[in-house]
């Protein structure tokens, strides 16, 4: 399948619609984790369109960051967009999306937006959610997705949208990774093969954390399946685990999953890339409510987001994990 590449909001007006239109926003560089994006928006969109917006926003770039740097092959793009199923490659130039030049007037992302990645790359938000708002509105979708690895961004958008009632569905696609687990990335394209190597210590380090929860979750959900009695230790000492049984006490009584231990897990994993050569550089590590990205306190229940990012030589890399705390109450 083959993309038509357009370049002006109105040559993308002028097209006849019929069915769901669906959007997948992407700064170029494309690779198997936007064309997972754009697969999926072709099935959301069925016999609609699927238009992928390929614009790389110097709004949401700070001083020091990589907007000269950063990668762009408009060609490369536009055929896997194509071969994904997108019908359209909408490429504006800035000052199709800015014609009056930066904005005066832009969205701000609140108290959100300071957190995390809004704390170590300030107004970052702000210019994203600016250029995503102008681009919904040039687009004008019915669906739009993104990624999951962007977690925050992700939740921010959904809040504008839900906020600033825009009217279409925003929908979050999971995250695709590499073979050794290392989150697929534009940026990956920088890294030396030693530095790949300690890059891989983010994903690591969330699969432990991911472990750890996963371990506590099933050792709460098997504590709470036998009465706190004397049966419970009984029961427990018949399958060899007769220590288990006031573990599993303390683990009921105890808040769900353990947030702390999560994050101990992490930092461990982290801790030790810190001594690599080259070694890993961390931003932050946090486990935090995706409602709003504060920190999770120990009786946490419900949906929460790992999130984690560092440096590798000169590459800033981010990366998160899904996880739910009390599942099975």
């Amino acid at each position: 399948m083959t993309a038509t590449v357009l370049r002006t909001a109105d040559e993308l007006h002028a097209r006849v619609r019929t069915g769901r239109r669906a959007v997948v926003m992407t700064m170029g560089a494309l690779h198997e984790g936007h064309a997972t994006l754009v697969r999926t928006a072709r099935e959301i969109a069925g016999d609609g369109e699927v238009v992928v917006t390929v614009f790389v926003n110097p709004l949401q770039f700070g001083a020091g960051e990589d907007l000269d740097r950063y990668p762009r092959t408009l060609d490369a793009d536009v055929k896997i967009a194509g071969l994904a199923g997108a019908d359209v490659v909408f490429a504006p130039a800035v000052d199709e999306v800015y014609p009056g030049g930066e904005p005066q007037v832009r969205i701000s992302a609140g108290p959100m937006g300071g957190r995390l990645e809004g704390s170590t790359r300030p107004g970052h938000f702000d210019g994203m959610l600016t250029v995503v708002a102008k681009l919904l509105h040039l687009t004008r979708p019915d669906v739009a997705l993104f990624g999951q690895k962007d977690a925050q961004q992700l939740a921010l958008i959904r809040r504008m949208v839900r906020d600033l009632n825009f009217g279409m569905e925003i929908v979050g696609v999971p995250t695709v990774r590499e073979a050794d687990g290392l989150a697929l990335s534009s940026r990956n394209r920088y890294l030396s093969a030693t530095e790949r190597r300690t890059a891989l210590a983010l994903s690591q380090a969330l699969f432990a954390g991911s472990d750890r929860h996963a371990a506590q979750e099933a050792l709460r959900v098997r504590a709470r399946e036998v009465p706190a009695t004397h049966a419970r230790a009984e029961a427990l000492s018949a399958i060899g685990e007769s220590r288990a049984a006031a573990d599993t006490h303390a683990v009921a009584k105890a808040a769900p999953g353990g947030p702390a231990a999560v994050r101990a897990a992490a930092r461990l994993i982290l801790d030790d890339a810190a001594r690599l050569n080259p070694p890993l550089a961390l931003d932050y590590l946090a486990l935090v409510d995706p409602s709003d990205f504060t920190e999770i306190p120990d009786d946490h229940t419900g949906e929460a987001v790992l999130a984690v990012a560092a440096r590798v030589g000169a590459t800033r890399l981010i990366d998160n994990i899904p996880l739910t705390f009390g599942a099975a109450s």
